[in-house]
């Protein structure tokens, strides 16, 4: 039930971000639903180790940098989306960095009112 209810929080927040930012895409609500899984299963399974390997990379500069390492890795994640799916369109990495931030944030408060009201 958890699972199903973050896709939804996130699949809002995809859509909201289409709607509020202009480089940022999506069709309708139900395509909304299709990026925000692939979006999700990209980010659980490709977002940690991407995230590893920039801390490597970086030489821990990244962990101790790890909201700004997020927000780029979800950046890339939303762009490898774009690249998935006909279903969103990013014009550019900048708009992509947007849409991130945007997305993490209405996604972290949704959740949180979410367990804050149940």
């Amino acid at each position: 039930m958890e699972l199903l209810i973050s896709w939804l929080v996130l699949t809002f927040a995809v859509f909201v971000t289409a709607e509020a930012l202009p480089g940022f895409h999506v069709k309708d609500f139900k395509s909304a639903l299709f990026v925000a899984a692939i979006y999700g299963v990209l980010n659980a399974f490709l977002g940690s180790i991407i995230f590893g390997v920039l801390t490597i990379a970086t030489l821990g500069l990244a962990y101790l940098l790890s909201f700004i390492t997020v927000w780029f890795v979800n950046a890339i994640m939303l762009t490898l989306t774009d690249k998935l799916t006909d279903k969103l369109t990013i014009d550019s990495f900048g708009w992509a960095l947007g849409g991130a931030f945007m997305i993490s944030l209405m996604s972290n408060i949704g959740i949180w009112l979410l367990a804050f009201i149940f």
